[in-house]
């Protein structure tokens, strides 16, 4: 059996760490996982962190409100499709589920997504306690939102999450329909609003206002995110942004690579208490981490050469291949305008079978991807089959806040 096969890891079907809760709802694993010594403590902290107020990710916790990339033709959201998708799914709920499903457009409701597999905020309605035409047109909106690649990647998470929950008979709790979505301010094409979708390693947040649109904080993780053999052929989610990462790593100089090299080691001895979270590992903008000062660290993209710069936004491209065209060519454009502002670094090796941190991070975005321990799986040192990546917008750009409202005000 290959090294990267996840297989190798699979508890027995008798380990007290998945046989506990079969045959649980994922409502009552919901209230049983709050007294589990690994995920109970992580429940109080964002417990915590939830009812503060809205400021928004930074590297020095001074919030500064960034200028928007000015479109150009091709560039403007899907809004008309999006509107007419979301329509389409109100008008077939019943009343009671509209009320559940819908909120304002500022709600804090907004930050109450989460990616592990248990409930922990059961915000709007959760798609499989809907019926079969609801749950389509709810994925129907996320389509006519998304590029079909990005899509595409959607419903391979979906059932990414299925197939681990199958195969650890826990489809109770983890399967393809383990997502909850919500509906924030009335679609409308002259209006702001937007929708969310979230669950276990999955987690949109979709905001727009006329021609333009935001999908931030952007969470898409995996275990396992690779798959040698599965019903539907391998399946390597996330192996774009890993290939241009390490591509972008090995091309730098030796006094390049050392001065972007945050750890050498995955846990590494020399890191400070808190640099590792139980859940995220060295991911610093998951959930609930919405207020985070995050400070930058590595190399300045700037200082680089032309050739590396281009891998560095062939990074970054990586990352928005899930919006439509147009709308990531305005992003990256103006990703890319601030590289004397942007900052990589690196936690672990970057050869073909080295686990790693990676995070490019500047005023206007923070791209992370981070290999993890296993959580059903039960490898305890990182590996490349389990995967954790995430887009936070700072300076109060998450939820679409530069579009909606002044840096630092309500999502």
């Amino acid at each position: 059996m290959a090294d990267d096969d996840f297989r190798a890891h699979l508890f027995p079907v008798d380990d007290p760490r998945i046989s506990a809760f079969r045959g649980l709802s994922y409502r009552e694993y919901a209230e049983v996982i709050k007294s589990d010594p690994f995920a109970g403590p992580m429940i109080v902290d964002w417990a915590t962190r939830y009812p503060v107020p809205y400021r928004g990710v930074s590297h020095d916790g001074n919030i500064t409100a960034q200028p928007l990339a000015e479109l150009r033709a091709g560039e403007a959201a899907p809004n008309a499709a999006m509107v007419a998708a979301a329509e389409l799914l109100l008008a077939g709920l019943s009343a009671r589920q509209r009320a559940d499903i819908c909120y304002p457009l500022r709600a804090n409701q907004w930050r109450s997504w989460a990616n592990p597999e248990f409930l922990q905020h059961d915000t709007g309605l959760r798609l499989e306690d809907l019926d079969h035409v609801s749950r389509h047109r709810a994925l129907e909106l996320v389509r006519a939102s998304l590029s079909e690649q990005g899509f595409e990647s959607v419903k391979t998470l979906m059932w990414v999450n299925g197939y681990l929950g199958e195969t650890i008979d826990l489809a109770n709790v983890m399967n393809d329909a383990s997502y909850n979505v919500a509906i924030y301010g009335t679609p409308s094409t002259s209006e702001p609003w937007g929708w969310q979708l979230f669950g276990h390693h999955l987690a949109l947040n979709c905001v727009v206002d006329g021609e333009r649109m935001t999908v931030s904080p952007a969470f898409l993780g995996a275990e396992p995110s690779l798959i040698l053999e599965s019903p539907i052929g391998p399946v390597d989610v996330f192996g774009a942004r890993i290939a241009h990462a390490r591509a972008l790593m090995a091309g730098l100089t030796p006094a390049e690579q050392a001065e972007t090299l945050s750890y050498p080691e995955m846990v590494d001895p020399a890191m400070p208490l808190g640099r590792l979270h139980p859940g995220d590992e060295r991911h610093l903008g998951g959930c609930f981490q919405d207020n985070r000062i995050v400070p930058f660290e590595g190399i300045l993209v700037g200082d680089l050469d032309e050739p590396t710069r281009a891998e560095v936004s062939a990074v970054a491209a990586a990352f928005l291949d899930h919006l439509p065209a147009g709308v990531a060519a305005a992003r990256l454009r103006e990703i890319e305008s601030r590289y004397d502002e942007t900052w990589f670094s690196w936690i672990g090796g970057w050869g073909t079978e080295d686990a790693f941190y990676f995070r490019i991070q500047s005023p206007v975005v923070m791209l992370e991807l981070d290999h993890h321990c296993g959580v059903f799986l039960s490898n305890r040192t990182p590996a490349q089959f389990h995967v954790h990546t995430g887009i936070r917008t700072p300076n109060g750009g998450d939820y679409g806040g530069l579009l909606r409202a002044p840096a630092g005000g309500q999502p």
